[in-house]
Order: C-alpha cells, then sequence, then structure tokens
C-alpha cells in the first residue's frame, strides 16, 4: 500500500492529509494557537469532589474545568503527589526516582474524596480534548509516548503491543527492557519496535527519561493551574504514531516545517528522511494532490461511492446514523440477495474510511441493505472488521442484527471533524435568481470595454464556465476575434470547470482577480 502526507502549513493552521494509495483517509486540522492538545502535562487544582460521580473537576486554566474521575487516577497516583508536593516545596533538590520510596496503590472500587481534597494541587495529564460543551478529560496515570516505547512513571510493569505476535521476539523485548529500564518506571513496548535493536530502544527510553526529569525541574516554579509540558505537535504526533516502512512520501509547502520533520524522521531513522519532500509548485499543495477534491466528496450529508452507491450520514447528540442505498447500483444478471451483499460490502470500505476521516466516535448505528442469508450476514461483518482492522482509534463492533443493522463503538478523542462542503452560488449569490443567460455577453463587453477604455488595463484574462469558453472562440469569425478588432487587445481566455455556466472574473497581467 502507498503511503503519503500532504502537509498544507499555513499562518493560523496546519492541515495534514493522510493518503492510502492517492485515496483521503484521515484529516486533521491544528490550529497554531490552539491551547489543548492530548498528551500535555499540566499543574492543576481540584475545584469540586464530586462524590456522587465519584469525580473530580480539576482547574488546569480551561473555561470549563476539566473532569476527572476515580478509575483515571492511576493506581500509584499517591505517589504522583507525594513526588509533586515535594518538588514543588523547595526544600531541597528533587529526589532520583531511583531512590524514591513509593506509596502503596489505591483500592480499585475506592472513593475519589479517600485520595483528593478540594483545593489540592495534582498534576494531571489531557487525555480528551475539549469537545462540545464539555471540558478536557484528564488523567494522572501519566505516561509519555516515544517512537518504540512509552514511559510510565511510579510503574514497574512492563507490557508489549498484543500486534506483536511472536512469542520469540516477545521474550527478547520484555528481556531488552528489563535489563535498561530505571527503577520506578513501567514501560509500553509499541508495535513499531518489533526486530529493533537494543541501541534504538535504549536511545528512545533515555529520550523519555529525559522528558520526565525536565517536566519535574519545571514543577518547583509552577503554579496551578500551568502547562508543564507539551505534546509533540500534532504533525510530529501523527507521524510517530502511523510512520512505518511502507510510508513512502511526506510533502509539505512549508520550509520551516519541511526542516522540523526532516530533522524528526532524521533522528531516529537517517535513510528515511529523504521521503520529505517540499513542495514548490504554483498551484496549492492540496489542490496539486487532489486532496481539495476528496474532500468536498467526502464531506456533507450525502456521500456519493463511484459506483452509484451513496450513504446518507446523520449526526445526533448521542450517536451517528449511517443509511446505506444502493442508488442505481443494480446487476440484473443476479440474484437480490447477492446484489445486497455486494453493495453492502462496497459501503462497508467507505464507511470505514468515513469513520477514519471524520474521526467519528461514541456510538455509530449502521442501516445496512437487508441480507436474509445467515452466511452474507458474516460474510459482511468479517468485511466491516478487515476494513476497521486499519483504524488506529479503538473501536468495537457487533455483528449485524436481523434488521441489518450494524452497532459500533468507536474511541472518541478529539471533536469530530466537521467542514462545510456547501458554497453560495456565485451567479445569484444566495438569493434564488439570476440574470438572464441571454445578456451574458453583453454583460461580459460592457465590463471589458469599461477595464481597457477606463481603466486602461493591458494583457485582460477572462475566466469563463467551458460552454461559454467554446461559444466565445469558435468560429472563423469569432467572438474573440471581433472584441481583438474593436477594443485593439487580444483577450486571453481560460475554461474552468468549477464555475457556473454563467459566472466570470476578470484577472490583470499579474493573475489577480479584478473585481467588478
Amino acid at each position: 500500500m502507498k503511503k503519503e502526507l500532504v502537509i498544507d502549513a499555513e499562518s493560523s493552521e496546519v492541515n495534514i492529509a493522510l493518503l492510502e494509495n492517492e485515496t483521503l483517509v484521515e484529516l486533521q486540522k491544528e490550529k497554531t494557537n490552539n491551547n489543548y492538545s492530548v498528551g500535555d502535562v499540566y499543574l492543576g487544582r481540584v475545584k469540586k469532589i464530586m462524590t456522587g460521580l465519584n469525580a473530580a473537576f480539576v482547574d488546569v486554566g480551561y473555561e470549563k474545568d476539566a473532569f476527572l474521575h476515580y478509575l483515571d487516577l492511576g493506581p500509584q497516583v499517591k505517589s504522583l503527589i507525594k513526588y509533586t508536593n515535594f518538588a514543588r516545596s523547595k526544600k531541597g533538590p528533587l529526589p532520583n526516582m531511583n531512590h524514591f520510596s513509593l506509596e502503596k496503590d489505591i483500592e480499585k472500587m475506592g472513593k475519589i474524596n479517600q485520595v483528593l481534597k478540594t483545593g489540592m494541587q495534582i498534576t494531571v495529564q489531557i487525555a480528551k480534548e475539549p469537545i462540545s460543551t464539555k471540558g478536557p478529560r484528564i488523567t494522572s496515570e501519566l505516561t509519555f509516548p516515544g517512537r518504540y516505547l512509552v514511559l510510565v512513571p511510579f510503574s514497574s510493569k512492563i507490557s508489549i503491543s498484543q500486534k506483536i505476535k511472536s512469542a520469540e521476539e516477545r521474550n527478547r523485548l520484555k528481556r531488552l527492557i528489563q535489563s535498561i529500564k530505571p527503577k520506578n518506571f513501567g514501560v509500553i513496548i509499541r508495535t513499531v519496535a518489533e526486530n529493533k535493536k537494543v541501541a534504538d530502544l535504549d536511545s528512545d527510553l533515555r529520550n523519555l527519561t529525559s522528558k520526565w526529569n525536565n517536566m519535574t525541574k519545571k514543577l518547583a516554579n509552577s503554579r496551578a493551574p500551568q502547562k508543564i509540558v507539551s505534546e509533540l505537535d500534532r504533525t510530529s504526533a501523527l507521524l510517530r504514531d502511523i510512520l512505518t516502512k511502507s510510508f513512502n512520501n511526506i510533502h509539505v509547502n512549508d520550509a520551516t516545517v519541511y526542516e522540523e520533520i526532516k530533522n524528526y524522521i532524521g533522528s531516529f531513522d537517517s535513510e528515511k528522511s529523504d521521503i520529505v519532500k517540499q513542495y514548490k509548485g504554483r498551484k496549492p499543495i492540496f489542490e496539486h494532490f487532489g486532496v481539495d477534491k476528496q474532500i468536498k466528496q467526502s464531506f456533507g450529508k450525502t456521500v456519493t461511492i463511484k459506483s452509484g452507491i451513496y450513504l446518507i450520514i446523520e449526526h445526533t447528540e448521542a450517536l451517528h446514523v449511517i443509511d446505506v442505498n444502493s442508488g442505481h447500483r443494480v446487476n440484473k444478471e443476479i440474484s437480490q440477495e447477492q446484489n445486497a451483499l455486494n453493495v453492502n460490502k462496497e459501503a462497508a470500505e467507505e464507511i470505514a474510511r468515513q469513520l477514519r476521516l471524520r474521526d467519528m466516535g461514541g456510538i455509530i448505528v449502521i442501516d445496512f441493505i437487508d441480507m436474509n442469508d445467515a452466511k452474507n450476514r458474516r460474510a459482511l461483518f468479517q468485511k466491516l472488521r478487515e476494513e476497521m482492522s486499519k483504524d488506529r482509534a479503538k473501536h468495537t463492533i457487533l455483528p449485524p442484527s436481523k434488521f441489518g443493522l450494524v452497532q459500533i463503538t468507536r474511541q472518541r478523542v478529539r471533536p469530530e471533524m466537521h467542514l462545510e462542503v456547501l458554497e453560495q452560488c456565485p451567479t445569484c449569490q444566495g438569493t434564488g435568481k439570476v440574470r438572464p443567460s441571454i445578456i451574458i455577453l453583453d454583460e461580459i463587453e460592457n465590463n471589458l470595454k469599461y477595464l481597457i477604455h477606463d481603466q486602461n488595463e493591458k494583457k485582460l484574462s477572462l475566466a469563463v464556465h467551458p460552454y461559454i469558453h467554446a461559444f466565445i472562440t469558435k468560429g472563423i469569425y469569432s467572438i474573440r476575434w471581433k472584441w481583438y478588432l474593436k477594443y485593439g487587445q487580444w483577450i486571453k481566455l481560460k475554461p474552468m470547470n468549477n464555475y457556473h455556466l454563467l459566472e466570470y472574473k476578470f484577472f490583470n497581467k499579474q493573475n489577480d482577480e479584478i473585481k467588478m
């Protein structure tokens, strides 16, 4: 599979598009002034204990207080509180983690008021960004993800990704980490660590422990609510999570971001840094790689698949509903049941893509076309699981019900991606009324006369719909020739496929649009 990342770095935001075989599967928009990112560490202050919810609201500087449930405290939260208090007391140098005495784990089914008190300062990490009217979801079980490993302070457990299947490789990695892991730190071994040398793992582990040490030093001069550690920007975080040997190219249109990504990749794989390419073309980068067109096709209430199948996607407060429609996709040579299976399988592929692309989370209910044969329902379920296996978000899929409904729960960490793809009509400007088409050429010529005679414009260009372009240019004695003889200037005409029939625009010699 060909994987490419296209990055459009504008002044106000960075747009990141992930393409698989030139098909858009993920889209991220990161504001450069974004205040919250999953993984950021804060020193927060407990504002309110909610015993009924067994949770607390913590002030981390957001307009809505962050939500911290008892189950998100982590078993070693007392050790974290002890270390935080010691760091902020300034009574001496920070204790080395090798010599730090851990507190007892908290009870699994305990009460939050046994651990936290109102006004207490606690170190927390953003687990979910603010969504809708809710504040961020936080945890006090801190984790520091690296390229190959994830560091977990105040733990001693070594966990290995379930995607590493080889028992021999799992044992090798566990032995390696046990030999280099510092005391009072737990480690999660990521999938990309498979078959990596001890030098690579050791380097990653040193970087993560250094990040922890820098964070604890900042605690001494911090006052809640305050950010202590910023996660990587989303571009680098995305690279860290998805970059594999199958990744082919990374295209970026900004010199600064280009250098940052090249250096980041070069820090752990110098040979792989060659895949980063700076785009210097005239067209916008998303237009050049066909991302803009795919965005227009993929967002909105109705999504049409090439074969004629289409999806209706509705959103409510509690769940998302997707309705599958066969459209004009009917093969008369096969049975209705087989038709339904073929349509449902094709729709399943697009639905899996839509969930990733829009980052839809929570409960998703899909209304597939009814199938009577249980064997076909199983085939559809297997196809959906196969397509969803490419999704990095945690998810659960239930088999199709008797009514053809499939239920999916998908992890939601960030707000759902929503883009407005409907545009205001350029001809009627939203009024619903247009000028008579019979006068369009008279109108263009009147504007042309004004620009040449009154404004003294030279080397004019006129962009029009291809039909109008053909009408003006075709014939031995064309309308353009008449304009040349009448006004003494040859008008450059540009056919624009995306223009409405009666839409036209004038451009000067610098190719800047002339507003009429």
